[in-house]
């Protein structure tokens, strides 16, 4: 069960990671939501971030998600 634990801990700490990036970006660009940025659509700092969410929700198990 610990393995599956440390697993668990990854897909935490990148998410963390990631959101610390998006978080830096915003503030970077003087904005409180990605909502208000030109570059929303292409933005791979948000792709990456949304990717970490997905992964960590699941876990890294592959499939459909519901929400």
């Amino acid at each position: 069960m610990e393995s599956n634990q440390e697993e668990l801990d990854e897909f935490e700490k990148d998410l963390q990671e990631k959101l610390k990036l998006l978080q830096e970006c915003q503030k970077s660009n003087n904005l409180d939501s990605c909502l208000k940025c030109d570059k929303i659509l292409d933005c791979e700092t948000r792709e990456t971030y949304i990717k970490a969410v997905y992964m960590s929700m699941n876990k890294g198990a592959t499939g459909g998600f519901e929400f």
